[in-house]
C-alpha cells in the first residue's frame, strides 16, 4: 500500500518501477499500458455493391441470377439461356401475336415470353414492373418456373 493508505493501480506501480530503474522505458511503456483492454472504434466504412452488368443478354442473365440468389430462386445460366434462345432468340422486345394467349388478348412478351398476368403474379421485388425489361422478365419467368417446375432448368419447351 502507498503512504496515504490507498492501493496503487497496476499501471502506477509499473510506471514507478520503470522510472526508478532509470531505463527510460517508462516513456515507451506509457502508450502500451492498457492497450490490451482498449477497444477499437467500430469501422464506419459501408460496403457498396459496385457490380455493373453489361447491357446485353449475358449481363441480363447474370444480373437476374444475382437477384435470384438473393431471393432463393433456383436456376442456372445455361437453363435461362437455353429457354431465352427458344422463346425469343434473345430479343427483349419479342411479342407473340399468333398463339392461344394472343388470341385471348394477352400475348406473351419479352425474353422468356411471359404473359402479363403471370408476370404480375411472379414479379420479383427490386426489379422493374415493365414486362419488357430484360432483368425483370427473366427474374419473374424464373420465379414462375421455380413454382411450377422446380426451376427454369427443368423447362425444355413452352411453359
Amino acid at each position: 500500500m502507498s503512504a496515504n493508505g490507498q492501493r496503487r493501480s497496476r499501471t502506477a506501480r509499473i510506471l514507478r518501477t520503470l522510472a526508478v530503474s532509470g531505463t527510460g522505458a517508462a516513456v515507451l511503456a506509457v502508450p502500451l499500458i492498457g492497450a490490451t483492454s482498449a477497444s477499437a472504434a467500430p469501422a464506419t466504412t459501408t460496403a457498396v455493391s459496385s457490380v455493373s452488368y453489361p447491357n446485353n443478354l449475358d449481363g441480363w442473365i447474370r444480373e437476374s441470377l444475382a437477384i435470384m440468389a438473393e431471393k432463393g430462386i433456383p436456376g442456372s445460366y445455361n437453363g435461362i439461356h437455353r429457354n431465352i434462345m427458344r422463346e425469343s432468340s434473345g430479343n427483349p422486345m419479342a411479342i407473340n401475336l399468333w398463339d392461344s394467349n394472343a388470341a385471348k388478348g394477352i400475348p406473351s412478351k419479352g425474353l422468356l415470353q411471359v404473359i402479363q398476368p403471370t408476370f404480375n403474379t411472379y414479379h420479383v421485388a427490386g426489379t422493374s414492373f415493365d414486362i419488357y425489361d430484360p432483368v425483370a422478365n427473366i427474374t419473374a419467368a424464373c420465379n414462375y418456373a421455380a413454382a411450377r417446375y422446380g426451376s427454369i432448368d427443368n423447362v425444355y419447351s413452352a411453359y
